[in-house]
């Protein structure tokens, strides 16, 4: 997900919801009415070289609201000291020519079911580029939580940033090689960072060059990464080089990246970027199902050749994970009464693929959680803390939808992908902070109830017990 410029197109606070329906009847009589979009954060923010040493003190948690029901709270619990790092492979290989795009293949080549993902499998979002330490604890953690799959953004200016065909593999060897370690599988995201100016231009005028890009990646890479996310959230501008969201654009990309990918990687899995939900329709952004549904038909409804599997995003905002999307519409308040303010309204773009023929392949779940924002300035606190959302209440409803797609979703859900495992430089002032699922920090080890509780679910599918669960 992304975040600052986020804040043109985000949902009112929650007071300011309140005024709005008392005012409302009067307003819509005088002027056409806007869907807001989703306030989500969709930026994923890049952690600079150089760090600063973060404070080995105890996070003390804010006071929080009641939540929507009494759950036992497990203690945000510190664990000072350092694990030891492994030995990094050295990158010394050289800069590698990619291969040239080729066009997409017309067999379909869909990932079968249980090859790879599961339905579901269970994955969350980490930050492991720029610290070997921190990456080697976070990449303990999530095992020990339970989780089969890692995500990590390998940002395209960050690899070839000093000109075409140059590439840093520095940071890539050694994550790739430490997820390994840990026998996890890893996805990674692969986008341009829209906050830098890069020689290579902007989507899609880009097309080429980043096929070229993902081709030496997946052949760097080949059999060790496992699935490829194909950009991030295009149907925002400032996403798509700062104009108005274009499915068939973005189709015209997928139909390069694809087979750049898969000459290189034959098994790898091809997902689409996860779209941002939103309602607003303006050259700022587009309504998701909107752009799933041009999608479809700049591909004139055949996605072979173009994705393995759907990418989507399914945060759940104020509502429970079973809140359908009718109630989340129907209730403006708690709720925000809109479509896409439902965990389920990933059903919705299932409905989108059906139509157009895509039953066969499988969403890939790249985003989704809820946040504990307690600020009450803050344009997530309507769906945080003023909610009655706090860490234990994350955790089961974390939970809950993990069920929710066992018993519902099966055979198309794939993976599922909790945001996050904290940067540790992240701070109480920032949005990220409140969606992570432990606090960040290092050397000390602050978990969260959530964790704890996500922990404890995940190994227990598998008759196994959390070791961080005091009740376990």
């Amino acid at each position: 997900m992304t975040f600052r410029s986020k804040q043109k197109i985000r949902i009112l606070p929650w007071l300011l919801m309140i005024a709005v329906l008392a005012i409302g009847p009067l307003l819509a009589s005088c002027a056409p009415s806007q869907t807001a979009a989703t306030p989500t954060p969709t930026k994923t923010p890049r952690p600079e070289a150089t760090r600063v040493e973060t404070t080995t003190s105890v996070e003390t948690p804010s006071a929080q609201p009641n939540p929507t029901e009494t759950l036992p709270a497990p203690a945000e619990t510190p664990a000072a000291g350092t694990q030891a790092s492994p030995e990094a492979p050295a990158a010394t290989a050289p800069a590698e020519s990619p291969s040239p795009a080729a066009e997409p293949s017309a067999t379909r080549a869909a990932v079968k079911p249980g090859e790879l993902m599961s339905s579901p499998d269970f994955g969350v979002q980490a930050f492991l580029w720029w610290r070997e330490e921190v990456a080697d604890r976070d990449l303990g953690l999530i095992k020990d939580a339970g989780f089969h799959w890692v995500k990590q953004l390998f940002s395209w200016q960050d690899i070839e940033g000093a000109g075409k065909g140059q590439y840093d593999w520095t940071n890539t060897d050694r994550l790739v090689a430490q997820v390994e370690k840990y026998g996890l599988k890893l996805i990674v995201r692969v986008s341009q960072d829209p906050d830098r100016p890069f020689w290579a231009g902007n989507p899609p005028d880009n097309a080429g060059h980043f096929a070229d890009f993902l081709a030496a990646v997946a052949g760097r890479y080949k059999g060790r990464i496992h699935a490829y996310q194909v950009w991030n959230e295009p149907n925002l501008a400032r996403e798509w080089g700062q104009k108005r969201p274009d499915p068939a654009g973005y189709v015209r990309m997928l139909k390069t990246a694809y087979p750049a990918i898969k000459n290189a990687d034959p098994n790898a899995i091809v997902v689409t970027a996860g779209m941002a939900p939103t309602g607003t329709d303006s050259n700022e952004a587009m309504p998701d199902i909107k752009f799933y549904e041009q999608m479809y038909e700049a591909m004139n409804g055949d996605s072979d050749g173009y994705f393995d599997m759907l990418g989507a995003h399914a945060a759940g905002f104020a509502a429970p994970p079973e809140a359908s999307p009718d109630e989340t519409a129907a209730k403006e308040i708690p709720y925000g009464g809109e479509r896409f303010f439902a965990f389920r309204h990933l059903e919705e773009v299932r409905a989108v693929m059906e139509r157009y023929g895509d039953a066969d392949k499988r969403i890939v779940v790249l985003e989704f959680g809820w946040t504990t924002d307690d600020r009450q300035d803050s344009p997530y606190y309507w769906h945080g803390a003023g909610a009655g959302i706090d860490e234990t209440l994350k955790g089961r409803y974390l939970e809950r939808a993990f069920e929710w797609a066992r018993t519902n979703w099966q055979p198309w859900i794939a993976l599922m992908t909790v945001i996050y495992m904290p940067d540790v430089g992240w701070t109480k002032d920032t949005e990220q902070y409140y969606w992570s699922i432990i606090g960040p920090g290092y050397p000390d080890l602050f978990l969260r109830p959530a964790y704890v509780i996500v922990c404890a679910y995940l190994n227990g599918l598998n008759g196994e017990k959390c070791k961080y669960d005091p009740g376990g």
